[in-house]
Protein backbone atom coordinates (compact mmCIF):
# COMPACT_ATOMS: atom_id res chain seq x y z
CA UNK A 1 0.00 0.00 0.00
CA UNK A 2 1.53 3.31 -1.11
CA UNK A 3 1.79 5.98 1.57
CA UNK A 4 0.68 9.51 0.73
CA UNK A 5 3.50 12.11 0.47
CA UNK A 6 4.50 13.56 3.82
CA UNK A 7 6.57 12.95 6.90
CA UNK A 8 6.23 9.57 8.54
CA UNK A 9 5.21 9.18 12.16
CA UNK A 10 8.75 8.14 13.05
CA UNK A 11 10.24 11.30 11.51
CA UNK A 12 7.63 13.45 13.25
CA UNK A 13 8.36 11.85 16.61
CA UNK A 14 12.12 12.22 16.03
CA UNK A 15 11.77 15.92 15.25
CA UNK A 16 9.51 16.33 18.29
CA UNK A 17 12.02 14.62 20.62
CA UNK A 18 14.93 16.69 19.24
CA UNK A 19 12.87 19.87 19.37
CA UNK A 20 11.87 19.36 22.98
CA UNK A 21 15.47 18.59 23.94
CA UNK A 22 16.71 21.69 22.12
CA UNK A 23 14.08 23.87 23.77
CA UNK A 24 14.98 22.46 27.20
CA UNK A 25 18.69 23.23 26.60
CA UNK A 26 17.89 26.73 25.40
CA UNK A 27 15.77 27.35 28.48
CA UNK A 28 18.60 26.14 30.69
CA UNK A 29 21.09 28.50 29.00
CA UNK A 30 18.59 31.33 29.26
CA UNK A 31 18.29 30.72 32.99
CA UNK A 32 22.08 30.83 33.30
CA UNK A 33 22.17 34.15 31.44
CA UNK A 34 19.25 35.70 33.31
CA UNK A 35 20.24 34.64 36.81
CA UNK A 36 24.02 34.64 36.56
CA UNK A 37 25.73 36.55 33.74
CA UNK A 38 23.47 39.59 33.86
CA UNK A 39 24.65 40.31 37.41
CA UNK A 40 28.35 40.30 36.45
CA UNK A 41 29.54 43.96 36.07
CA UNK A 42 30.61 44.94 32.58
CA UNK A 43 33.74 46.72 33.85
CA UNK A 44 37.43 46.09 33.51
CA UNK A 45 37.67 44.88 37.14
CA UNK A 46 34.81 42.37 36.89
CA UNK A 47 32.87 41.17 39.91
CA UNK A 48 34.20 42.40 43.33
CA UNK A 49 37.10 44.03 41.56
CA UNK A 50 38.36 40.70 40.26
CA UNK A 51 38.55 39.80 36.55
CA UNK A 52 37.02 38.41 34.36
CA UNK A 53 34.14 40.75 33.51
CA UNK A 54 30.86 40.12 31.68
CA UNK A 55 32.39 40.60 28.25
CA UNK A 56 35.00 37.91 28.82
CA UNK A 57 32.46 35.51 30.34
CA UNK A 58 30.15 35.94 27.34
CA UNK A 59 33.06 35.36 24.96
CA UNK A 60 33.85 32.13 26.78
CA UNK A 61 30.22 31.03 27.44
CA UNK A 62 28.67 31.65 24.01
CA UNK A 63 30.80 29.20 21.96
CA UNK A 64 30.46 26.53 24.62
CA UNK A 65 26.67 27.08 24.70
CA UNK A 66 26.48 26.82 20.90
CA UNK A 67 28.45 23.56 20.96
CA UNK A 68 26.17 22.23 23.71
CA UNK A 69 23.05 23.11 21.73
CA UNK A 70 24.47 21.49 18.59
CA UNK A 71 25.27 18.35 20.62
CA UNK A 72 21.75 18.34 22.09
CA UNK A 73 20.25 18.65 18.61
CA UNK A 74 22.34 15.79 17.22
CA UNK A 75 21.72 13.66 20.30
CA UNK A 76 17.99 14.43 20.14
CA UNK A 77 17.77 13.46 16.47
CA UNK A 78 19.71 10.22 16.90
CA UNK A 79 18.09 9.23 20.19
CA UNK A 80 14.66 10.31 18.98
CA UNK A 81 15.01 8.19 15.84
CA UNK A 82 15.95 5.14 17.90
CA UNK A 83 13.23 5.69 20.53
CA UNK A 84 10.58 6.38 17.90
CA UNK A 85 11.50 3.16 16.12
CA UNK A 86 11.18 1.16 19.33
CA UNK A 87 7.89 2.83 20.22
CA UNK A 88 6.37 2.29 16.77
CA UNK A 89 7.59 -1.29 16.34
CA UNK A 90 4.36 -2.78 17.80
CA UNK A 91 2.30 -0.64 15.44
CA UNK A 92 4.36 -1.93 12.54
CA UNK A 93 3.53 -5.53 13.53
CA UNK A 94 -0.16 -4.66 13.85
CA UNK A 95 -0.05 -2.93 10.45
CA UNK A 96 1.55 -6.02 8.91
CA UNK A 97 -1.23 -8.18 10.38
CA UNK A 98 -3.88 -5.77 9.10
CA UNK A 99 -2.26 -5.77 5.66
CA UNK A 100 -2.27 -9.57 5.62
CA UNK A 101 -5.93 -9.59 6.65
CA UNK A 102 -6.75 -7.10 3.88
CA UNK A 103 -5.14 -9.51 1.42
CA UNK A 104 -7.38 -12.33 2.63
CA UNK A 105 -5.12 -14.03 5.20
CA UNK A 106 -7.30 -13.93 8.31
CA UNK A 107 -5.22 -16.61 10.06
CA UNK A 108 -2.31 -14.20 10.68
CA UNK A 109 -1.95 -13.02 14.30
CA UNK A 110 0.21 -10.39 16.00
CA UNK A 111 0.85 -12.45 19.17
CA UNK A 112 2.78 -9.67 20.86
CA UNK A 113 4.91 -10.57 23.86
CA UNK A 114 6.17 -8.38 26.66
CA UNK A 115 4.59 -6.09 29.23
CA UNK A 116 0.85 -5.49 29.25
CA UNK A 117 0.92 -1.88 28.09
CA UNK A 118 -1.36 0.00 25.70
CA UNK A 119 0.29 -1.51 22.61
CA UNK A 120 -0.02 -5.04 24.00
CA UNK A 121 -3.70 -4.43 24.76
CA UNK A 122 -4.25 -3.11 21.23
CA UNK A 123 -2.48 -6.12 19.71
CA UNK A 124 -4.48 -8.57 21.84
CA UNK A 125 -7.76 -6.92 20.88
CA UNK A 126 -6.71 -6.97 17.23
CA UNK A 127 -5.97 -10.71 17.48
CA UNK A 128 -9.38 -11.30 19.07
CA UNK A 129 -11.04 -9.31 16.29
CA UNK A 130 -9.21 -11.33 13.62
CA UNK A 131 -10.16 -14.59 15.32
CA UNK A 132 -13.83 -13.63 15.45
CA UNK A 133 -13.72 -12.35 11.88
CA UNK A 134 -12.09 -15.57 10.66
CA UNK A 135 -14.68 -17.64 12.47
CA UNK A 136 -17.52 -15.52 11.09
CA UNK A 137 -16.22 -15.66 7.52
CA UNK A 138 -15.69 -19.41 7.75
CA UNK A 139 -19.19 -19.85 9.13
CA UNK A 140 -20.65 -17.75 6.32
CA UNK A 141 -18.73 -19.71 3.70
CA UNK A 142 -19.92 -23.03 5.11
CA UNK A 143 -23.45 -21.67 5.34
CA UNK A 144 -23.40 -20.47 1.73
CA UNK A 145 -22.05 -23.81 0.53
CA UNK A 146 -24.62 -25.79 2.52
CA UNK A 147 -27.47 -23.47 1.50
CA UNK A 148 -26.53 -23.83 -2.15
CA UNK A 149 -26.49 -27.61 -1.79
CA UNK A 150 -29.80 -27.69 0.07
CA UNK A 151 -31.50 -25.41 -2.46
CA UNK A 152 -30.07 -27.36 -5.35
CA UNK A 153 -31.52 -30.65 -4.11
CA UNK A 154 -35.27 -29.83 -4.46
CA UNK A 155 -34.64 -28.06 -7.77
CA UNK A 156 -32.86 -31.15 -9.11
CA UNK A 157 -35.68 -33.38 -7.89
CA UNK A 158 -38.26 -31.11 -9.54
CA UNK A 159 -36.34 -31.20 -12.81
CA UNK A 160 -36.16 -34.99 -12.66
CA UNK A 161 -39.90 -35.29 -12.03
CA UNK A 162 -40.70 -32.91 -14.88
CA UNK A 163 -38.41 -34.81 -17.25
CA UNK A 164 -40.07 -38.03 -16.16
CA UNK A 165 -43.54 -36.60 -16.84
CA UNK A 166 -42.45 -35.43 -20.30
CA UNK A 167 -40.80 -38.70 -21.33
CA UNK A 168 -43.48 -40.98 -19.85
CA UNK A 169 -46.95 -39.52 -20.55
CA UNK A 170 -48.64 -42.71 -19.35
CA UNK A 171 -47.32 -42.29 -15.79
CA UNK A 172 -49.80 -41.35 -13.08
CA UNK A 173 -49.92 -37.54 -13.22
CA UNK A 174 -51.51 -37.26 -9.79
CA UNK A 175 -48.54 -38.96 -8.13
CA UNK A 176 -46.09 -36.67 -9.93
CA UNK A 177 -48.06 -33.60 -8.91
CA UNK A 178 -48.13 -34.74 -5.28
CA UNK A 179 -44.37 -35.31 -5.28
CA UNK A 180 -43.74 -31.96 -6.95
CA UNK A 181 -45.96 -30.30 -4.38
CA UNK A 182 -44.01 -31.90 -1.52
CA UNK A 183 -40.65 -30.95 -3.04
CA UNK A 184 -41.75 -27.36 -3.66
CA UNK A 185 -43.17 -27.10 -0.14
CA UNK A 186 -39.82 -28.18 1.28
CA UNK A 187 -38.01 -25.65 -0.93
CA UNK A 188 -40.36 -22.90 0.26
CA UNK A 189 -39.82 -23.89 3.91
CA UNK A 190 -36.07 -23.83 3.39
CA UNK A 191 -36.16 -20.42 1.69
CA UNK A 192 -38.34 -18.93 4.43
CA UNK A 193 -36.01 -20.34 7.08
CA UNK A 194 -33.00 -18.81 5.32
CA UNK A 195 -34.76 -15.44 5.10
CA UNK A 196 -35.64 -15.64 8.78
CA UNK A 197 -32.03 -16.41 9.68
CA UNK A 198 -30.89 -13.36 7.72
CA UNK A 199 -33.46 -11.08 9.37
CA UNK A 200 -32.63 -12.32 12.84
CA UNK A 201 -28.90 -11.98 12.21
CA UNK A 202 -29.30 -8.28 11.40
CA UNK A 203 -31.60 -7.74 14.43
CA UNK A 204 -34.09 -5.96 12.17
CA UNK A 205 -37.14 -6.48 14.38
CA UNK A 206 -39.21 -4.46 16.82
CA UNK A 207 -38.88 -5.19 20.53
CA UNK A 208 -41.80 -5.11 22.95
CA UNK A 209 -42.68 -6.61 26.34
CA UNK A 210 -43.54 -10.30 25.90
CA UNK A 211 -44.82 -12.89 28.38
CA UNK A 212 -42.76 -16.02 27.76
CA UNK A 213 -45.30 -18.26 29.55
CA UNK A 214 -48.12 -17.20 27.22
CA UNK A 215 -45.88 -17.77 24.20
CA UNK A 216 -45.05 -21.27 25.44
CA UNK A 217 -48.74 -22.10 25.92
CA UNK A 218 -49.56 -20.87 22.42
CA UNK A 219 -46.74 -22.92 20.87
CA UNK A 220 -47.70 -26.13 22.68
CA UNK A 221 -51.39 -25.73 21.80
CA UNK A 222 -50.44 -25.38 18.12
CA UNK A 223 -48.28 -28.50 18.26
CA UNK A 224 -50.70 -30.55 20.35
CA UNK A 225 -52.17 -32.42 17.33
CA UNK A 226 -48.65 -33.32 16.19
CA UNK A 227 -47.84 -34.68 19.66
CA UNK A 228 -51.12 -36.61 19.90
CA UNK A 229 -50.54 -38.16 16.49
CA UNK A 230 -47.24 -39.54 17.76
CA UNK A 231 -48.63 -40.39 21.23
CA UNK A 232 -46.32 -37.87 22.90
CA UNK A 233 -47.41 -36.26 26.19
CA UNK A 234 -46.91 -32.49 26.45
CA UNK A 235 -46.45 -31.07 29.95
CA UNK A 236 -46.29 -27.26 30.29
CA UNK A 237 -45.71 -25.59 33.65
CA UNK A 238 -44.35 -22.26 34.75
CA UNK A 239 -45.02 -18.77 35.89
CA UNK A 240 -45.34 -15.36 34.30
CA UNK A 241 -41.97 -14.40 32.83
CA UNK A 242 -41.69 -11.12 30.97
CA UNK A 243 -38.94 -10.41 28.46
CA UNK A 244 -38.28 -7.62 25.97
CA UNK A 245 -38.20 -8.82 22.37
CA UNK A 246 -40.13 -9.82 19.28
CA UNK A 247 -43.24 -11.86 20.05
CA UNK A 248 -43.20 -13.48 16.60
CA UNK A 249 -39.56 -14.54 16.88
CA UNK A 250 -39.95 -15.79 20.45
CA UNK A 251 -42.97 -17.83 19.31
CA UNK A 252 -40.90 -19.27 16.46
CA UNK A 253 -38.12 -20.13 18.93
CA UNK A 254 -40.42 -21.98 21.34
CA UNK A 255 -42.26 -23.69 18.48
CA UNK A 256 -39.03 -24.97 16.97
CA UNK A 257 -37.83 -26.27 20.33
CA UNK A 258 -41.09 -28.08 21.12
CA UNK A 259 -41.43 -29.46 17.59
CA UNK A 260 -37.83 -30.64 17.70
CA UNK A 261 -38.54 -32.34 21.03
CA UNK A 262 -41.60 -34.08 19.57
CA UNK A 263 -40.04 -35.42 16.37
CA UNK A 264 -36.80 -36.50 18.11
CA UNK A 265 -38.51 -38.73 20.62
CA UNK A 266 -39.33 -42.35 21.28
CA UNK A 267 -41.77 -43.93 18.78
CA UNK A 268 -44.58 -44.11 21.34
CA UNK A 269 -45.29 -43.05 24.91
CA UNK A 270 -42.69 -40.30 25.08
CA UNK A 271 -42.94 -37.00 26.95
CA UNK A 272 -42.01 -33.38 26.30
CA UNK A 273 -41.74 -31.11 29.32
CA UNK A 274 -41.82 -27.33 28.94
CA UNK A 275 -41.08 -25.26 32.03
CA UNK A 276 -40.77 -21.48 32.45
CA UNK A 277 -39.29 -19.67 35.41
CA UNK A 278 -38.79 -15.99 36.14
CA UNK A 279 -35.54 -15.26 37.95
CA UNK A 280 -34.11 -12.02 39.28
CA UNK A 281 -32.56 -10.78 36.04
CA UNK A 282 -33.67 -13.32 33.46
CA UNK A 283 -36.46 -15.54 32.22
CA UNK A 284 -35.55 -19.21 31.76
CA UNK A 285 -37.18 -21.74 29.44
CA UNK A 286 -36.52 -25.47 29.77
CA UNK A 287 -37.59 -27.92 27.06
CA UNK A 288 -36.90 -31.58 27.89
CA UNK A 289 -37.82 -34.66 25.93
CA UNK A 290 -37.39 -38.39 26.18
CA UNK A 291 -35.37 -40.18 23.55
CA UNK A 292 -34.51 -43.58 22.16
CA UNK A 293 -30.77 -43.14 22.79
CA UNK A 294 -28.36 -40.90 24.66
CA UNK A 295 -27.13 -37.98 22.57
CA UNK A 296 -23.29 -38.01 22.38
CA UNK A 297 -21.81 -34.96 24.08
CA UNK A 298 -19.40 -34.31 21.20
CA UNK A 299 -22.20 -33.57 18.72
CA UNK A 300 -24.07 -31.12 20.96
CA UNK A 301 -22.16 -28.01 19.75
CA UNK A 302 -22.97 -28.88 16.13
CA UNK A 303 -26.73 -29.18 16.65
CA UNK A 304 -27.19 -25.40 16.58
CA UNK A 305 -25.22 -25.02 13.35
CA UNK A 306 -27.18 -24.65 10.09
CA UNK A 307 -28.03 -27.84 8.17
CA UNK A 308 -26.95 -30.12 11.03
CA UNK A 309 -29.74 -32.67 11.38
CA UNK A 310 -28.37 -34.68 14.27
CA UNK A 311 -27.94 -38.06 12.63
CA UNK A 312 -27.41 -39.66 16.05
CA UNK A 313 -30.94 -38.69 17.12
CA UNK A 314 -33.99 -40.81 16.38
CA UNK A 315 -37.03 -39.23 14.71
CA UNK A 316 -40.61 -40.51 14.96
CA UNK A 317 -41.40 -39.58 11.33
CA UNK A 318 -39.77 -40.02 7.94
CA UNK A 319 -39.33 -36.30 7.15
CA UNK A 320 -35.68 -35.27 7.32
CA UNK A 321 -36.37 -31.55 7.80
CA UNK A 322 -34.21 -28.73 6.47
CA UNK A 323 -31.66 -28.76 9.29
CA UNK A 324 -32.33 -25.18 10.41
CA UNK A 325 -34.61 -25.65 13.44
CA UNK A 326 -32.06 -25.29 16.23
CA UNK A 327 -29.96 -22.91 14.11
CA UNK A 328 -32.93 -20.53 13.99
CA UNK A 329 -33.44 -20.98 17.75
CA UNK A 330 -29.78 -20.17 18.38
CA UNK A 331 -29.94 -17.06 16.17
CA UNK A 332 -33.11 -15.80 17.86
CA UNK A 333 -31.64 -16.34 21.33
CA UNK A 334 -28.43 -14.58 20.36
CA UNK A 335 -30.36 -11.68 18.79
CA UNK A 336 -32.18 -11.24 22.12
CA UNK A 337 -28.86 -11.22 24.04
CA UNK A 338 -29.64 -14.57 25.62
CA UNK A 339 -27.89 -17.90 25.98
CA UNK A 340 -28.81 -21.47 25.02
CA UNK A 341 -27.44 -24.66 26.53
CA UNK A 342 -27.94 -28.22 25.31
CA UNK A 343 -27.41 -31.17 27.64
CA UNK A 344 -28.03 -34.90 27.04
CA UNK A 345 -30.35 -36.76 29.39
CA UNK A 346 -28.88 -39.91 30.98
CA UNK A 347 -31.83 -42.02 29.81
CA UNK A 348 -31.98 -40.54 26.32
CA UNK A 349 -33.27 -37.32 24.87
CA UNK A 350 -32.19 -33.73 25.32
CA UNK A 351 -32.57 -30.87 27.79
CA UNK A 352 -32.48 -27.40 26.22
CA UNK A 353 -32.12 -24.39 28.52
CA UNK A 354 -32.77 -20.92 27.14
CA UNK A 355 -31.99 -17.89 29.30
CA UNK A 356 -33.25 -14.50 28.12
CA UNK A 357 -32.79 -11.12 29.85
CA UNK A 358 -35.93 -10.19 31.73
CA UNK A 359 -37.63 -6.81 31.72
CA UNK A 360 -36.85 -4.57 34.73
CA UNK A 361 -39.44 -4.95 37.42
CA UNK A 362 -41.18 -1.77 38.53
CA UNK A 363 -40.55 -1.08 42.20
CA UNK A 364 -43.68 -0.98 44.34
CA UNK A 365 -44.72 2.47 45.59
CA UNK A 366 -43.60 3.28 49.08
CA UNK A 367 -46.18 3.79 51.72
CA UNK A 368 -46.87 7.32 52.89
Amino acid sequence: MNRRPGLSARVKLTISYAGFLLIAGSLLLTVVWVFLLRYVPDSSQGLLGVAPNRYLLVRIFAPAAAVALAFLLAFGLLGGWILAGRMLAPLTRIADAARAAANGSLSHRVRMRGRHDEFRELADMFDIMLEQLESHVGEQQRFAANASHELRTPLAISKTLLDLARTDPTRDQGELIDRLHAVNARAIDLTEALLLLGRVGHKSFTREPVDLSLIAEEATETLLPLAEGRRITLDVTGEKARIFGSAALILRMVTNLVQNAIVHNVPSGGTVTVRIESQQDASVLWVENTGHRVVPAEILPTLTEPFQRGKERTRTDGHVGVGLGLAIVHSIVRAHDGTIDLAPRPTGGLLVTVRLPGTPQASPPSGS
